[in-house]
């Protein structure tokens, strides 16, 4: 089995399609039969059922499917690596990112390594807590960065170290009742509508997790909107009557323009302040193989946090 005829195979089992899967691999129909055929024969199974002009993967193909995209996964960082050996002069880089962080928190991590090494390429998705978690836990990524906690169910596939922390402060804009009443009691959260993230947010995770530890269910919160992205939230609190909870580090323009203001929260019965924090978490596949590249970048993003 050669790792042309597994490439051939993926294509193949991606297009369902001899000739659109040729036309992708630059190779003759007749070539890309030739090499399903060669391997169903050495393993005697079909690893498509022929149905006219439609073809089907069969189950012995979906199990190939799987084993040969990890064969080839590792086959493209065993080749990263060695193309970095060249003092790092070269590569790529593929992060994932919670949107926030990416945001607001990252870019300068990211700018540092591109000045000590222009010529890496560096990729940068951003998504939603949760979805960062799974992508770094089925290898889509080298490095994840996320704010918050990890999904017991990954934890297995996942090593993590905090790397940094992120304070979420409770904002409302100018014409909410609080905007001249800068402290409240922990009991008056439930007494007014909220603007959040989605459930998969790590920033909404940390605040319904910070209410139940001060006893609040967060079901019990009126909450008008819901929406994928923070700065969304931002806006609509800033003009309207609603409150919500953000990252420090995205409200900071907002708070000298005066536009939002951060409340503060005590609790009623020691009248201590409660404060929402949480921690800044560097994810990577615990079996993955790590390249210099990400061994590098690591350095990079553990510069300048005291544990």
């Amino acid at each position: 089995m050669t790792l042309d005829q597994l490439r051939v195979f993926l294509t193949v089992a991606k297009h369902l399609h001899f000739t659109n899967a040729a036309e992708e691999l630059c190779l003759t129909q007749p070539a890309v039969s030739t090499a399903i055929h060669i391997l169903e024969s050495d393993y005697g199974v079909k690893l498509f059922h022929r149905m006219g002009r439609r073809i089907e993967i069969t189950s012995a193909g979906k199990m190939l499917q799987v084993e040969a995209q990890k064969i080839l996964a590792q086959v493209t960082l065993a080749e990263r690596g060695l193309r970095e050996l060249n003092n790092l002069q070269q590569g790529e880089l593929n992060l994932g990112s919670s949107l926030t962080i990416g945001n607001y928190w990252l870019p300068e991590k990211i700018s540092k390594f591109k000045q000590k090494y222009p010529g890496i390429s560096v990729n940068c998705t951003l998504a939603n807590a949760d979805n960062i978690c799974g992508g770094t836990a089925t290898g889509l990524y080298d490095l994840g960065v996320v704010a918050g906690e990890i999904k017991l169910n990954l934890q297995k596939n996942i090593a993590s170290e905090i790397i940094g922390r992120d304070r979420l402060q409770i904002v409302v804009g100018q014409s909410h009742s609080w905007f001249d009443q800068p402290e409240i009691m922990v009991d008056d959260l439930v007494n007014t509508s909220w603007v959040m993230r989605e459930a998969g947010s790590g920033s909404q995770q940390t605040f319904e997790q910070a209410l139940q530890n001060w006893g609040i269910n967060p079901q019990t919160l009126d909450v008008a909107l819901l929406f994928n992205s923070s700065e969304m939230v931002k806006a609509v609190v800033e003009r309207g009557v609603e409150a919500t909870a953000l990252s420090e580090l995205m409200i900071g323009k907002e708070l000298r323009l005066d536009t939002l203001r951060s409340i503060k929260v005590f609790n009623s019965s020691k009248f201590e302040e409660m404060i929402i924090t949480r921690p800044i978490l560097k994810l990577k596949h615990i079996q993955r193989f790590q390249t210099r590249i990400v061994q590098a970048f690591e350095e990079i993003l553990c510069q300048d946090f005291d544990a």
